[in-house]
């Protein structure tokens, strides 16, 4: 009987984590042809998640759990569930019950008809705000145009791995974890599955607008070197207008003895100058960052305890 890992991460999820096992037990049982493990990351709450963690698993031994020292953000709260999962594929999804668990069924269909990795894309974001949604539609047009297409448009965390693809996961040591990103780099036969997110269950979003941000900067900069690139091309363009506008200042001078173009002019070059030298340290500075988080060496999470495992 093949064994199906469910990982996910909580943090503060004290209101929905209760709801999320009772709904995940019913795809259990539904999925009889198959045994089953959750790995729920109790990743550093301060409320009472860990209580109620440990009370899903005095009843039912199937859910285990991991409780981080701290908070390491989604991609570290997963990592950690991942590196404990023992399943024959792996199931990823959020706690916050955003991410319909009976959609498993559809994921774990499509992976015996022989695809090695299915993720969700999201169709629809009830409630979500117009702002976010813009962005979140932004940060997709750059990552494709930087990646060559590589990230599929408006796809989520929550996915089925086989065992051979999250393995590979695994291995890949780096500090600055864009998951969403990194299932696709691995490869191995994929298809996407539609399907259209709800409303958090209870309580509120733990991803505030400057920690999205962050994850999108993190996801292009972590899988393009092209924002490098193109500074060199910005700074050919500026270049070549600035001979541009300089042999045109000289045949002023020669032809009609104009010997000032106007302080105006000068000072819109300085400040065009100015702004494209300050955005280009801005775009090195974020590389240097990525680089001294990877020199550092320091674990992509620490364990508390964990129960079950």
């Amino acid at each position: 009987m093949k064994t199906i890992s469910v990982v996910t991460s909580a943090y503060n999820e004290e209101e929905s984590i209760e709801e999320l096992a009772n709904r995940l037990r019913a795809v259990f049982d539904e999925l009889s042809a198959y045994q089953f493990e959750a790995i729920i990351v109790e990743n550093g709450s301060v409320d009472g998640t860990f209580g109620k963690l440990r009370r899903i698993h005095q009843e039912d031994p199937r859910f285990k759990i991991v409780r981080l020292s701290r908070n390491f953000r989604m991609d570290g709260g997963v990592t950690a569930g991942l590196r404990f999962a023992t399943g024959d594929a792996a199931i990823i999804m959020t706690a916050a019950l955003k991410e319909p668990p009976e959609l498993i069924k559809d994921f774990v269909k499509k992976w015996e008809e022989g695809y090695d990795h299915v993720y969700g894309i999201v169709k629809r974001r009830p409630g979500t705000a117009l702002l976010r949604k813009i962005n979140s539609q932004l940060f997709y047009w750059i990552i494709n145009k930087c990646t060559g297409g590589l990230i599929p448009r408006n796809v989520s965390d929550f996915r089925l791995a086989d065992r051979k693809v999250y393995e590979v996961l695994n291995q890949m040591d780096e500090r600055n974890r864009f998951l969403r990103g990194m299932f696709v780099w691995a490869g191995f036969k994929s298809i996407g599955i539609e399907f259209e997110r709800a409303p958090r269950f209870r309580g509120y979003s733990k991803a505030n607008t400057l920690g999205v941000v962050e994850l999108a900067l993190k996801g292009i900069f972590a899988f393009s070197n092209i924002p490098l690139k193109l500074i060199s091309i910005v700074g050919l363009l500026v270049s070549f207008f600035s001979f541009v506008a300089l042999a045109v200042i000289i045949i002023k001078v020669l032809v009609w003895g104009v010997p000032f173009p106007g302080f105006g002019t000068i000072m819109a070059v300085m400040l065009l100058m100015f702004g494209f030298g300050f955005t280009a340290l801005g775009v090195i500075a974020e590389y240097i960052a990525l680089i001294y988080e990877e020199v550092k060496q320091r674990p992509n999470f620490v364990v508390g305890e964990t129960l079950g495992l």
